[in-house]
Formats: C-alpha cells, sequence, structure tokens
C-alpha cells in the first residue's frame, strides 16, 4: 500500500472523481441533443480528461515541492499536497515525468479529435494546456484568474470538450450544462485555499482568501454557490436543458448547510474542514444527477 500510495499521492486520485462527474454531464448533454453517440470517443475524451488533471495535479505538487511551500503549509484531506515528496524527495524529478507524460497524452487526443471533429476543438485544448503549464507559476499570483479557473477547467474544458468531441458541435444546451460545474469548481478551489493562507503568502502567493480575507471569500462562496442552482434553472427555463435535469437541485439542502458553515466556520479550520467535505461532495452528486436528468429525458422522451 505504501508503493502504491507513493505513485498515487502526486496525480490526487482523490479529485478525479470530478472529471467522472464532468466528461457524465457532458456526455449526458450530447445523447439527450443527438440520440447516439460514439462511445470510443466518448472513452478518450475520459482518457483526455483524467491525463489533463493528474499532469496540473503533479506539475503542482512538484512545483509547491521545489518552492518549499508544501512543508510550510498545514495539510488538510483537501489541501496542502500529498505529502509524497517530503517523505520521498528522491521522486521529485519522477512526479516531474508523470506530468509531462500526462500532458502529452491529453495533446496527443486532442490532436485526433482536431483530426476527427475539426479545428474548432483546437481553443479548448490550447487554453487547457495553458492552464496546466502556468497554473502554478502564474494563476496562483492573479486572484481573479484563480478565482475562475478550476471552473474553466471543470466546465468549459471538461463539460464543453466532452460535448463537441460527441456531437461536432457548440450548443447553448452544453454551454448551460457547462455553468453549473464552472461555478461548483471554483467553489471548490476558492475554500479549498483557506487552510493554505500563510503558506500561500509566505511564498508570493495571491488569491482571495489572502487579498480580501475568509470572511469576505466566504461570502463571494455564497454567490458562487447561489449560481450554481440559478444558471441550471435558467437552463431548463430557457429550453435549453431538459425538465429533468432539474435533479441536480436535489443536493440543494446540502449547499444550503455547506454554506452556512462555511460562513460560521470561515476561520475555525477544524469545524470547516466538515463542510468542505460537503464541498467536494456537491461538486460530484449536482452534476452526476443532472447527467441522469438528461439521460432520462434522451431515452424517455
Amino acid at each position: 500500500m505504501k508503493d502504491l500510495k507513493k505513485w498515487l499521492g502526486p496525480m490526487r486520485v482523490d479529485f478525479l472523481y470530478l472529471d467522472v462527474a464532468c466528461v457524465f454531464l457532458g456526455a449526458g448533454a450530447a445523447v439527450w441533443t443527438h440520440g447516439k453517440i460514439n462511445v470510443w470517443y466518448l472513452i478518450l475524451a475520459f482518457i483526455g480528461a483524467v491525463c489533463a488533471h493528474i499532469s496540473v495535479n503533479a506539475l503542482n505538487e512538484y512545483l509547491d515541492f521545489k518552492s518549499g511551500l508544501d512543508l510550510q503549509g498545514q495539510r488538510t484531506p483537501f489541501s496542502g499536497g500529498s505529502g509524497t515528496l517530503e517523505e520521498r524527495p528522491e521522486m521529485a524529478q519522477t512526479v516531474l515525468r508523470i506530468a509531462v507524460a500526462c500532458l502529452a497524452i491529453t495533446a496527443l487526443i486532442g490532436l485526433f479529435f482536431i483530426l476527427v471533429r475539426g479545428w474548432a476543438i483546437l481553443p479548448l485544448g490550447l487554453l487547457g494546456i495553458l492552464v496546466i503549464v502556468v497554473y502554478t507559476s502564474w494563476i496562483t499570483h492573479h486572484p481573479l484568474v484563480s478565482l475562475i479557473v478550476t471552473g474553466l477547467g471543470f466546465g468549459l474544458l471538461m463539460v464543453m470538450g466532452t460535448y463537441y468531441v460527441l456531437t461536432g458541435e457548440y450548443t447553448w444546451t452544453a454551454f448551460f450544462a457547462a455553468l453549473v460545474p464552472f461555478f461548483l469548481g471554483n467553489c471548490l478551489l476558492l475554500l479549498n485555499q483557506y487552510p493554505d493562507v500563510e503558506a500561500d503568502q509566505a511564498v508570493g502567493r495571491r488569491n482571495l482568501p489572502i487579498v480580501i480575507g475568509k470572511p469576505a471569500s466566504s461570502i463571494v462562496y455564497l454567490f458562487l454557490l447561489l449560481a450554481v442552482y440559478l444558471s441550471l434553472v435558467a437552463g431548463v427555463w430557457l429550453g435549453y436543458l431538459p425538465l429533468a435535469s432539474l435533479l441536480g437541485l436535489l443536493t440543494l439542502p446540502l449547499a444550503v448547510v455547506t454554506a452556512s458553515g462555511v460562513v460560521r466556520y470561515a476561520e475555525n479550520l477544524p469545524e470547516l474542514l466538515k463542510y468542505m467535505g460537503f464541498n467536494v461532495l456537491l461538486n460530484i452528486v449536482t452534476p452526476v444527477l443532472m447527467a441522469v436528468g438528461l439521460l432520462l429525458a434522451a431515452f424517455l422522451g
């Protein structure tokens, strides 16, 4: 188990469930609008999404180790790195190679889809590669960019990217489906920055909890979480999403509990950890419920 952990730790596999949820949502939207989909394309899209996520995680782990950030921070299940390189510093170059190899796999899959689906997928691919390469070194130093980058990755890149490679087009259905993980992803990273404020500040990072403080950031979190459900309702009201996709609203009670806990315990990390877990759960379950709704609407009419 120790050997397995040393390989899986820098990949942060606990967060790869998010990729399953987002690709599933993109596929559900494609089935609802177009009926049959190419299962092999779906598998390739999923592999590309997972490899991209592993690449950014591993590169972040490597660079944070090199900067000494993870030695300063307070590690939690949601932040502070995996601790693998602190225990096994000799693995640093291996982790870097994992990041590069996964990025190469994602790029090759992207090239394949350019050949079979056209150049319209290229902007998403280039944006994805850019985010992976500059996340740790540049994005983490710009508060507004770091606020939305995770949402861009899970929403715009994964959901809309999956939809495009399965259908060959972009639609408003894909856009409104992608808005939900966009806002959820932003909620995820924002809250996960709370435990690392002091350590991040020490290495020159600038994110919202550093710039405006945790209590004020919690108000931003509230608005982002509200936008999750408003965007879902708006998509249905405008006719771009089916009524059954409102299954995503089933997580609303958990969202209310999570939001109240985040506001109440913004500066109390031991108490906040439970709500950080709820936040991850929202990011996984809400898109999955939406995808189930889209598939039910497709198959039941």
